[in-house]
């Protein structure tokens, strides 16, 4: 088993996973048509495995504990690093396209509820939240937790609040501009923010609770992970039971979840992280386990990455047009895409410094 504080295999397998994962849904879900996305196998399996998002934001908390930027400034500066980079990423995914590629499909802007041509559509994608708005604002929450306490309770005991309170919140507005805005970051009910802070911070949250304890208790991930499904099982159980009593305040919807949806998919999260350490401990390293290791170090790069060529890919592509066959050459295509250009972005150095010295050398001859 790896015992190396700073590399536990099982999560950079689920980080790794996660984003593939979310490659392959974002695909489906912006080229699928209706029956592909709703009535055919592979929308379901598809689905199914789009629920990695939690597993990829609980990862994010516990490898906060083991960054070499943990310190409080640099916390603040990695925070809000991936906002700009949130902010980035909608520029190119919707901005360019508007802008250069004869813009984004009518089919995709009236989805939105919005007419089409109209000049405040640039502004609600521009500021449309995501994944990395979320991580952002949570890793300056998390900046301020580490700062001012070292007890493990306080990110956990954050994380119930956030998850309890979220449905009371959901939708509050007070009707001032810019601040409406800054509520729909945190508790929003609209999908101009698909991530709101609450609940889905309450994932990071977690995920720091049991870093922390993982350090406490002399970095054992034997206990990590047996603590991890005890823990999840508990959530997973407390969450179906709410759930079933009053689906609609409990549940309501994936990216709006109440209380009850968020603590099972909590506990469901972690039950499949310790599945993913009784893999990688029993398994020997490969090639495939290799490639998701890859993924997992460059799990920003790819996450930015595929997004802007799956959006831009709908002025060739159309939206919500193909059936299963074309979404799953499609989500192939992309896969390849994303990998190539973040490998040749990360090694673009490399590859320049061996072009000079081949030039060198062939001058020289």
């Amino acid at each position: 088993m790896q015992t190396n504080t700073k590399r536990i295999l099982a999560i950079d397998f689920a980080r790794g996973l996660s984003v593939v994962l979310m490659i392959l849904v974002h695909t489906m879900l912006v080229y699928g048509d209706s029956a592909t996305r709703h009535e055919s196998a592979l929308g379901q399996v598809v689905n199914i495995l789009g629920q990695g998002a939690p597993m990829f934001l609980v990862s994010m908390g516990l490898s906060f504990v083991f960054s070499r930027k943990q310190s409080f400034k640099g916390s603040l500066k990695r925070g809000l690093l991936i906002l700009l980079a949130g902010y980035s990423m909608n520029f190119l995914k919707f901005i360019v396209p508007t802008l250069f590629f004869g813009g984004l499909p009518v089919p995709f802007v009236e989805a939105y509820g919005m007419t089409y041509g109209e000049p405040s559509n640039m502004v609600f994608f521009f500021l449309l939240g995501d994944i990395l708005q979320l991580a952002g604002l949570t890793l300056i929450l998390m900046a301020f937790i580490v700062r001012f306490s070292k007890s493990k309770y306080v990110p956990l005991v954050l994380a119930l609040f956030i998850v309890l309170v979220s449905s009371e919140l959901r939708g509050y507005r007070p009707g001032i501009v810019g601040v409406d805005y800054i509520c729909d970051l945190l508790w929003g009910a609209t999908y101009q923010v698909y991530f709101p802070v609450f609940p889905w911070s309450a994932f990071i949250l977690i995920g720091l609770f049991f870093g922390l304890w993982f350090r406490e208790k002399g970095s054992d991930q034997g206990f990590l992970f047996k603590s991890m499904l005890v823990v999840g099982i508990g959530l997973l159980v407390a969450g179906v039971l709410l759930s079933f009593y009053d689906f609609d305040y409990h549940f309501g919807d994936y990216y709006h979840l109440g209380p009850g949806g968020s603590l099972g998919l909590m506990g469901l999260n972690l039950i499949v992280l310790w599945a993913v350490n009784l893999l990688t401990s029993s398994v020997k390293p490969n090639h495939a386990f290799g490639f998701l290791y890859y993924c997992s170090r460059n799990v920003t790069s790819l996450y930015i990455t595929q997004w802007v060529l799956i959006n831009w890919g709908m002025s060739v592509f159309g939206f919500w047009e193909h059936q299963e066959l074309d979404v799953l050459l499609l989500m192939l295509l992309f896969l390849v895409l994303s990998l190539g250009v973040v490998y040749i972005k990360s090694n673009y150095g490399v590859l320049f410094r061996l072009q000079k010295s081949a030039r060198r050398v062939s001058e020289s001859t």
